[in-house]
């Protein structure tokens, strides 16, 4: 139990309910219990000085931190994970893909109506088919 480790450390300690307790606050001079002790179901536990003592004060007094005030957190395989966030936006890339695929259907029905592409479609071609391909690599589509 997480509550322990605290409560051995504390004066005038008393059970006040299933877990929870009230004992004398080491921040302060205390003569009365005037802190409340709480370990929750999921492990935390919670500290208030009636006082007015921070939890900061109460656990440098006693030689602890926040963190032993919370469970260990172990690493759940079936929680779910953050997507892969994409480098791009996916209508940005189509936006920027529809004009390379009309050029790759231009030249693809110039050539399949037997006339043949001047040297500088033909480079054209070439560059929308090299785009068209760094979109499908950056999508991880390819």
């Amino acid at each position: 139990m997480i509550a322990d480790k605290l409560l051995n450390q504390l004066t005038k300690v008393k059970r006040t309910g299933r877990e929870s307790w009230i004992a004398c606050c080491p921040a302060h001079s205390d003569k009365n219990p005037s802190m409340t002790i709480t370990e929750k179901d999921d492990g935390r536990v919670l500290v208030h000085c009636f006082a007015g003592c921070s939890v900061d004060s109460i656990l440098g007094a006693v030689g602890m931190t926040f963190d032993d005030l919370f469970p260990e957190r172990v690493a759940d395989p079936y929680a779910p994970t953050k997507p892969e966030r994409m480098p791009f936006n996916p209508r940005d890339v189509l936006a920027a893909v529809s004009t390379e695929s009309l050029i790759v259907a231009l030249s693809g029905s110039q050539l399949a109506n037997g006339e043949p592409l001047s040297e500088e479609n033909n480079k054209r071609l070439m560059l929308a088919v090299e785009r068209l391909q760094d979109a499908a690599r950056i999508c991880h589509a390819d």
